[in-house]
């Protein structure tokens, strides 16, 4: 079975987040590629006999959805952390779209970080729609309750308290 490999993220400097922080946040990430595999690999051994496996089976295709997507996630979010990261250009197809779709890019954004502030754990999510030419933001608890399907991921912002939490206290 072939295994998926942890992307080595190159994050220079950031403003607001620390080196501490990525730096524990990546390895959070090396765990979820982990699990994933491993979850992966208990599933190939145990389907071999379904029928007897099947409660074990069960409880270990939810684990996925959770594992899979917590990998996932932090590839985007990461992604969006590395390389050459700037501002995003006002003439650019996603500013034009967002503006479109939100009234303005600015009231896109105050939009996003209410979402961001939403109660829980979890990530304020932007969405492009293929079908409908549109782009959706909404909230998803935890990794995987309600990711939105045949939707493109753009923008993944974690606000599980692992994301800040050497740099900010969570508000109690």
């Amino acid at each position: 079975m072939k295994k998926f490999e942890e992307i080595k993220f190159k994050i220079g400097a950031l403003k607001g987040i620390s080196a501490k922080n990525i730096e524990e946040h990546l390895k959070l990430y090396t765990g979820y590629v982990n699990q994933t595999n491993l979850v992966l690999e208990k599933i190939e051994e145990l389907s071999t006999e379904s029928e007897k496996n099947i409660g074990l089976l069960s409880g270990l295709q939810k684990r996925l959805g959770f594992e899979y997507n917590g990998m996932r996630n932090h590839e985007v979010y990461f992604n969006s952390l590395s390389g050459n990261a700037h501002s995003l250009a006002s003439e650019s197809k996603l500013k034009k779209q967002i503006s479109e779709n939100f009234g303005s890019f600015e009231k896109w954004l105050v939009y996003f970080k209410a979402i961001a502030t939403t109660r829980g754990i979890g990530w304020a999510m932007l969405y492009y729609d293929r079908k409908e030419n549109r782009l959706l933001t909404t909230w998803i608890d935890e990794q995987h309750f309600g990711q939105l399907q045949d939707c493109t991921l753009i923008l993944a912002l974690d606000m599980w308290e692992h994301s800040f939490v050497f740099d900010y206290q969570p508000n109690l």
